[in-house]
């Protein structure tokens, strides 16, 4: 998993799988879900996203990955 904030442009993308997104479909206002080749979730962008989350206060202090 990656996530990656991009003040230039305000967005919060996060990563779930190493796979290029071959389509994107916005699933609400400012909620995009990017889509690999088989079909499945890849990504997740978050638009203007420092009036969403607060984002100084984002820390990824553990990450357990379930199989």
């Amino acid at each position: 998993m990656r996530i990656a904030y991009f003040s230039e442009t305000d967005m919060l993308s996060i990563s779930f799988r190493d796979q290029p997104s071959i389509e994107s479909e916005e699933v609400a206002p400012g909620f995009v879900l990017d889509f690999g080749a088989d079909g499945h979730v890849v990504g997740l962008e978050i638009e203007h996203a420092s009036q969403r989350v607060n984002i100084e206060g984002v820390s990824v202090s553990e990450l357990n990955i379930l199989s």
